[in-house]
């Protein structure tokens, strides 16, 4: 299957460092090359959509522009260093884009973007062979790296582009401060859309300027209209040829032009496919309208022994219990705050916006602040600090929660998204670092980790460690799960069910062994155990909920059977199976003993992560066979 856009339209320019004007003819050739790249973002991000991939169309789109006119002055100057960093990992389109254009690609495997397999990560991870030569993905990192690769070779001139959400990551006003302080010849192209995944920074964050605050940091900024070339062009000139550091900040409406995303918060993700198929119907693309419009997802429903084919989003479900909590509590305000990372939708705090506004805060994208800010709320008793994000970025504030924990404050934290799971944006993303929270010394500790098996689970927690004191740490994934079945076929976290923090819950019991789990590996290792039980080994299984409490009991249970394998997707190196075994041998237990987690750096895809880490429910038998007959 070809790419269906003639990619040979586009022409490659080259402009010296000296040209501060475009000609007429160098004009055209610049917007019909940019008109060729957005059309092409346009259509291969909706053509991951029409396969459920996702991917992210908005920001891609935004700065196709200004990367084009500086790819040129790249490629007609070696003293700019030729990578185009970027510090929103969500316009990696525009980076793939570019990889093919100048050669370390082909045109058709733009088709295969965010496939597992296939090096289309959902945000940039360095792959020099093939034209992506930086990782990025967690705003605010990169800048200081760009200062680094700078300090190395100081006659060079570096390029970052980033955008008003990224800039308000705390890390870019240091990276600033340095840049400035040491001259360095690193050069910013912010696009300022007033979009964030969220919502408008204009409406929730006032007073907030990227422009002032970027010429407060000594930068020279110029601010200009991102669409207007001839002027866009020339602001670009100025920067590359200034003195030390230097930002471009170009307004434009996110999306520009795209019927349906235009200026809008639903255009920073993959663009619908029936706005797609409007936008390139109109532009005469009828083959890539067609690939669109034909393309048909294969179905296949994966069933697990032990679990419902219903499922429920813990993720999303975390905001709807909040609310009926929050329902029973009399003079809100007072008692609780609500600090949302700008990924109310992705955590359920939506939810907790919509019903009860006058505890929520659309705080923006500053994770650490944010804590900090929950905790102090929650730092005296009867307050309470609820915050969420991407348990990939629980990293970004792990001393933040070491001075909450000092300063006695309660937090209610929700790490959506984590282990591997469904996670297209892939390596960067995956939240598998989530008992980097466990890090307190253990004299009077209150910390606490709980990650529910399901939607029904959650509830139960959430409704009993609500109001406890300390840190509680509440984990949920992206993708969604079954609720868990007894023996006689009841859903095991029904009607009557309380949650003990603290304590071990058995499953399954079994003689010939146990598997120890939780979170959504719980439904896979029960689909194992129960098609073991059939083959007629007796294998028990038990859920861990309290991650970082030991539960003498069932570790006694544990530790008297034959084998004890601990079955998670955090990272072998830190999760729950380093811990659980010294929990044995610290206690005279010696079952035979393994663990299975995340252990490999992600190749893409959405359910083919767990495979990929070896996590599928056959590599679990297998294991189990090994530990049994071994």
């Amino acid at each position: 299957m070809s790419f269906p856009i003639d990619l040979k339209q586009f022409t490659p320019q080259r402009f010296p460092l000296s040209q501060t004007t475009l000609s007429d003819g160098e004009r055209l050739t610049l917007q019909n090359n940019i008109r060729v790249v957005r059309d092409s973002l346009i259509f291969f991000t909706a053509y991951a959509n029409v396969k459920g991939l996702g991917g992210h169309t908005g920001g891609a789109f935004d700065i196709v522009p200004e990367l084009l006119i500086i790819d040129a002055f790249m490629k007609g100057n070696p003293e700019i260093h030729p990578v185009y960093f970027d510090e929103a990992g969500h316009r990696v389109a525009i980076q793939y884009m570019m990889a093919v254009l100048n050669g370390y690609r082909d045109a058709e495997s733009l088709l295969h973007y965010r496939e597992y397999g296939h090096g289309y990560y959902g945000h940039p991870e360095r792959d020099d062979a093939r034209g992506v030569f930086f990782s990025s993905g967690r705003l605010g990192h990169l800048w200081s790296y760009v200062n680094g690769v700078a300090e190395a070779d100081p006659a060079k001139i570096l390029v970052m582009f980033g955008s008003d959400g990224s800039q308000m990551e705390g890390d870019d006003a240091e990276a600033a401060r340095y840049a400035v302080a040491r001259n360095l010849r690193v050069k910013l192209f912010i696009d300022d859309n007033d979009v964030t995944i969220a919502g408008h920074p204009s409406k929730y964050m006032r007073g907030y300027d990227v422009m002032k605050t970027l010429a407060g940091h000594g930068l020279t900024v110029d601010v200009g209209d991102g669409e207007d070339i001839d002027a866009l062009f020339a602001r670009i000139s100025r920067a590359l040829n200034a003195d030390g550091p230097a930002a471009v900040v170009n307004k434009r409406l996110m999306a520009v032009g795209v019927p349906g995303i235009e200026g809008l918060p639903k255009g920073h993700d993959v663009i619908p496919v029936n706005l797609a198929v409007d936008y390139l119907q109109a532009r005469g693309y009828t083959e890539a309208v067609a690939l669109l419009q034909d393309y048909a997802a294969p179905k296949t429903k994966t069933g697990y022994l032990g679990s419902t084919p219903e499922t429920a989003k813990n993720r999303d479900d975390f905001g709807k219990i909040v609310c009926e909590i929050l329902s029973g509590m009399g003079d809100i305000t007072r008692k609780v705050i609500v600090v949302d990372s700008d990924l109310e939708g992705s955590c359920g705090l939506h939810h907790i916006r919509k019903k009860y506004p006058e505890v929520y805060v659309h705080a923006g994208i500053m994770e650490r602040n944010n804590f900090s800010v929950a905790a102090g709320f929650g730092s005296e008793p009867g307050r309470q600090g609820i915050f969420g994000t991407f348990a990939a970025f629980l990293e970004m504030v792990v001393s933040e929660i070491t001075m909450s924990r000092l300063n006695n404050a309660n937090v209610l934290a929700h790490f959506s998204h984590s282990g591997v799971d469904d996670m297209a944006d892939n390596t960067c993303h995956f939240g598998i670092n989530n008992f980097f929270a466990d890090n307190a010394l253990a004299e009077g500790d209150l910390t606490r980790l709980y990650f529910p098996a399901d939607a029904l689970q959650l509830k139960a927690v959430l409704k009993t460690v609500f109001n406890d004191p300390g840190l509680r740490f509440v984990f949920s994934t992206r993708s969604a799960t079954p609720f868990i079945l007894d023996e006689q076929g009841e859903k095991f976290y029904g009607e009557g069910y309380v949650f003990t923090p603290g304590r071990d819950e058995i499953v399954r019991r079994g003689t010939a062994g146990y598997v120890v789990s939780y979170g959504e590996m719980l439904y896979r290792c029960l689909d194992a155990v129960e098609h073991l039980r059939a083959e007629g080994i007796d294998v028990g299984l038990i859920n861990k909920t309290t991650l970082n409490v030991r539960d003498e009991a069932m570790l006694a249970t544990v530790g008297s059977s034959p084998f004890a394998l601990i079955v998670e997707s955090q990272n072998t190196k830190t999760g729950l199976g380093i811990r659980y075994g010294t929990w044995l041998l610290e206690k005279g237990f010696a079952p035979k003993y393994a663990a299975m987690g995340t252990s490999r750096i992600g190749h893409g895809g959405l359910d083919e992560q767990l495979p990929h880490q070896g996590l599928a429910v056959a590599d679990i038998k297998n294991r189990i066979k090994t530990l049994v007959g071994g």
